[in-house]
């Protein structure tokens, strides 16, 4: 790897990784906090939200830590990937394309940096590097994409559990002697 395309890792590594741990961030310290947090994630139909909460923030700051450090980065590649690909299936995908629609534009891009970081490994100014422990090339890459599928299917198949259709209009209608959603008495 030349110096420019080490630098250029790099600078892809950091941004990725304080892109990562603000995310984290926010999802902890931001606007509705851990409970809002929460909210959303069982709104998007994922059981126990304040653990998938917790979970989400823990995952988000931790590979965003390792990213920048460059350690262990298949691993933290992978979950990156992992993040955004439940957050595209869930929340995005939905809206379409456009993230200016909310549409999975915007996490598709930070998967597939991710994974292009996975396959060119952390470069020569990394953790990895120095303790001479780098993966690169198809073995980075399949390790932050495998591990990314897998663990994205264990959580879907674990928490995932989206309202039915025909559940959802039940709870739409008005109750009697008042407004759906509304307790009477």
């Amino acid at each position: 790897m030349t110096n420019a395309e080490a630098v250029a890792v790099l600078v892809v590594r950091v941004v990725l990784g304080v892109i990562m741990i603000a995310h984290g961030l926010n999802h902890w310290r931001g606007g509705g906090k851990i409970e809002g947090t929460a909210r959303w994630f069982a709104g998007l139909g994922l059981r126990h939200g304040t653990l998938q909460a917790w979970m989400s923030v823990i995952t988000e700051v931790g590979a965003g830590a390792l990213l920048v450090l460059g350690l262990f980065t298949p691993l933290a590649c992978a979950a990156v990937v992992s993040v955004m690909l439940v957050a595209g299936l869930l929340a995005h995908r939905p809206n379409g394309f456009f993230v200016f629609k909310d549409g999975y534009e915007y996490v598709l891009m930070l998967a597939a940096v991710s994974l292009a970081l996975g396959v060119l490994g952390p470069g020569k100014v990394s953790v990895d590097h120095a303790a001479d422990i780098e993966i690169t090339g198809w073995a980075g890459g399949g390790i932050a994409l495998g591990v990314a599928v897998v663990a994205t299917a264990g959580l879907l198949a674990t928490f995932w559990r989206p309202e039915r259709p025909e559940r959802a209009a039940t709870t739409e209608e008005p109750a009697v002697g008042g407004v759906a959603g509304q307790e009477t008495g």
